[in-house]
Formats: structure tokens, sequence, C-alpha cells
């Protein structure tokens, strides 16, 4: 769909590290975290993930005291990446970026979106944890791998993890030194720093509460007492001079309603931008936790995506809401819900009543539907026009048992790998459901139209 352009003015960006690895499962999060909290301590800093995460972002927002933000080509563009760090990171001394999976993994059809197209386009260094456990000097030649494998991508540091013992440290250490790229980190393996874990990833951080906390500032103690937080913080650099993403030039101000946004545990997920561009647009976002608070006086409702399932007892409880939400389809007041938004505007989720505004139920329990989609808008809604195009993301263990409800058209289309056409999502009158997660920095027209109908139901 068409966009704005960020703000034309260009000045350099904050210099930044990416942290990336070999592979999955190789330390990542505990070292991106420990690193953004040890240096939280010394400047202030600006947290990155890479993709369409929403976890991780939760747990750099805490260890860094600034909010965790996501970079993701595909679903923004290769063309936003520059301005949205440069917004993200404008008043921090130094930003961090975490990686995705290995350094070259992307989009699964074609490498897109990997941590290494997001360095190589904000020409920030590479700081490679190497899990080190099974090797000694062939880490050596696994570091030479990656580091020449792109002329565009620059290895200034490496961590090694999960080593068993000093003599093992200094083994893989001459080895890696040996290629011309220092090891700026040595960590022994860990048995006692632990990041709860479900289904989709790790638990979110405002889940896991006080041990959130707790286990973060252990990261930071690993990490100051095995890495050289002040030679990392050197390395630090950006090439990056583009403009910088505004939102308030990239939607205009349509209204003035105030728009409701689930938040609390059960709906964690949300990029930090799409808030921005309500209030760019002229709301006023309130953020209410469906758990226990009661819906807030609003001229429309977003319901953004979580682990309903995890408290589907909780929300079934709450016939305030349901009423509440009800009376607001009745009005024609606009209603949004993203993956467990929409979970929780069906008529039940694993059998327990949930608010009933479309006329199906999802279950829990089946394998997970994961991957970017190139969609296409099948009808007219709040927020697209049939026939404009988004890139989104699927992410979940649900299954709708019926796939459309009485009264609503689908939302959205595509086509699967196989080559099948695929209709997914919901609208009707006000309300817009879907699995599909959007990027709102990446369709800002949807997020002023849909303050837009706020504003016309405020009227």
């Amino acid at each position: 769909m068409t966009s704005h352009s960020p703000s034309a003015s260009s000045s350099t960006a904050t210099p930044g590290v990416c942290i990336a690895a070999t592979a999955s499962g190789s330390g990542k999060t505990t070292i991106a975290t420990g690193l953004i909290a040890a240096l939280a301590s010394r400047m202030k800093v600006a947290p990155f993930k890479v993709g369409p995460d929403y976890i991780d972002p939760g747990y750099h927002s805490i260890a860094s005291g600034c909010v965790g933000r996501n970079l993701d080509s595909v679903l923004c563009g290769n063309d936003l990446i520059g301005p949205l760090y440069h917004y993200g990171s404008q008043h921090a001394d130094i930003a961090v970026v975490e990686g995705v999976m290995g350094l070259f993994d992307g989009r699964i059809s074609d490498g897109a979106g990997s941590t290494a197209d997001i360095a190589a386009k904000l020409g920030i260094p590479i700081l490679l944890i190497v899990d080190a456990r099974g090797m000694s000097q062939s880490v050596g030649a696994v570091v030479r791998g990656f580091a020449t494998a792109r002329s565009d991508v620059r290895i200034a540091g490496v961590i090694l993890n999960k080593v068993g013992s000093d003599r093992h440290a200094a083994v893989c250490r001459e080895a890696v030194e040996a290629e011309g790229i220092p090891v700026v980190g040595s960590i022994p393996r860990q048995h006692d720093i632990v990041v709860p874990s479900r289904h989709l990833g790790l638990v979110t951080a405002i889940e896991h509460g006080e041990a959130a906390l707790k286990a973060i500032q252990s990261m930071e103690k690993l990490i100051e007492q095995t890495c050289d937080v002040d030679r990392i913080s050197a390395l630090a650099d950006c090439s990056y001079t583009g403009p910088m993403w505004d939102p308030t030039t990239v939607v205009d101000k349509v209204g003035q309603p105030t728009i409701a946004m689930a938040g609390g545990p059960a709906f964690t997920f949300g990029y930090a931008e799409h808030r921005e561009l309500l209030e760019a647009a002229g709301a006023t976002v309130v953020v209410f936790d469906p758990l226990q608070d009661a819906l807030p006086a609003c001229d429309g409702l977003i319901i953004p995506g979580g682990f309903p399932e995890e408290h589907v007892v909780e929300l079934a409880t709450r016939q305030d809401l349901r009423s509440a939400i009800a009376h607001m389809v009745a009005e024609n007041k606009p209603i949004y819900g993203e993956c467990a938004g929409m979970l929780w505007l069906l008529e039940t989720l694993n059998d327990h009543p949930m608010l009933g505004v479309i006329g199906t139920g999802a279950d829990m329990g089946h394998r997970l539907t994961l991957g970017y989609r190139t969609a296409v808008a099948m009808t007219d809604s709040i927020m697209y026009q049939t026939g404009e195009r988004v890139i989104g993301h699927e992410f979940h263990h649900t299954r709708l048992r019926q796939p459309q409800a009485p009264g609503f058209e689908p939302a959205w289309g595509w086509r699967s790998w196989s080559g099948d056409k695929v209709f997914e999502g919901f609208v009707g009158g006000t309300v817009l459901a879907s699995y599909l997660h959007c990027h709102p920095a990446a369709t800002p027209m949807a997020v002023q139209r849909f303050v837009a109908a706020s504003e016309a139901s405020r009227r």
C-alpha cells in the first residue's frame, strides 16, 4: 500500500554493534541482554531485535531502560531499516542489535531479512557468538568461513560461548585470533541463567515479572565477568547517514479520538511505532489490562498479539468486557484484533467463552504455523482497501474451527507454498481481525485510517 517517505533530513546515525551467532540456540538473547544491561550502566543504550520477534525486545527494554524495537526488512522493506534505526537510536550513545537465527538465515525462500542484511544495510560491526562445545582448533575455521562469506559484512569480534575450561578457551581464542579477529569474550557453560520458554519461545518479560529482572541482572553479571565490555563499546560503528523516520511526517493528524489498546500479560505483542503513529495521527491511546481492568471510555479498540491461551480462564470470566465490546460493535466503533486479538474476539478458545464478536472458535495444540505472507486485501475494511498488498507474518499454534463466520468476509488472500489459494481473517462492519501481524511503520496509512474511523465514531 502507498506510504509516506521518511523525513528527508539526513545525519549520521548512532554507532552500534550487532550480536549475531552461527546458529539458533547459541546464546544470543542471554548475551545480548546481558551486554545491553552492562552497557546501560555506563551510557544510554538503544536496543533492537532483527525480525518479527516480540519477546526479546521486552527483555531488552528492562535491561536498557529504553524502548526495544524491531528491524525487519521483509515486513518494512530495505529502505526503512536505516530510518527506523536512526529514529530509535537518536538519543542514545550506542545501539545493540540482537540478530535472529544464524547470521545469514532469513526468510526461508530467499534469505531476505537476515541479520547479515540488517548489519550490512546499517554498516554496523558484528560480534559473532560461537558455541564452542565439541570444537577447539576448528573454531578458527568456522569464524573464517563466516567472516569471508560476504564482503559487505564485517565481523569485528568473537564471543566464545559454552567453553569447557580455561585451557579450552585458550585454544579456541588462539584459533580465532590467528584469523585476525579478536576474541572479546569467553563464557563458560552456565546452568543457572534460564529464561522460561513455551511453545512460541521465551515467556514474556511482563509475565515473568520480578524473576525477569533477576535473570537480567544475572546476565549482566555474567557479561561483566566474561566479556571486555569497554572494548566492545569501542568497536561500535555505523555508516548509515540517510534520513530518519518520523511518525509525524508519515501520517496526517485526522482527529482526537481516544483509542483503547489491550495490554498486560495476555496481550504483549506490539511494535513501539504503532502507538507513536496512532498518537501522531491525533489519537489518545489508553492501555488497559483485560485480565483486571474495565474497558476505558473509547472511540476505537486495538487488541494486539500475545498469549490469550495462557490466560483463557481469566479472560472467560470477563463478562463485563464481553458486554462492553459487544456494545462497541453495535455502535460501529472500529475494532482491530491481531492474532491473539482475533482469538479473543472469537466465540470460544479451547472451549472457553471469549468475546463472541466473531462466530467461530479456535483450539490450541496444532502444529506451528510460521512464516511471512504476501497478502492482498480481499475487501474494504476500516484499515485497508480492496487490492492493497502487505507483507505480514504468521506465528501461532492455534487453528480456527471454521475459517469463516456469519456476517464476515475474508480479510486477506495469498498463495500457499503449494500454490493453493488461502483466504484468512475477518472483515465485518467496523471489525477487522486476522492472524496476520503487520508492522505499522510499513503501513502508516492503515493506522491513519483507523484513527479516522475512531474519530468518525467519536463524532
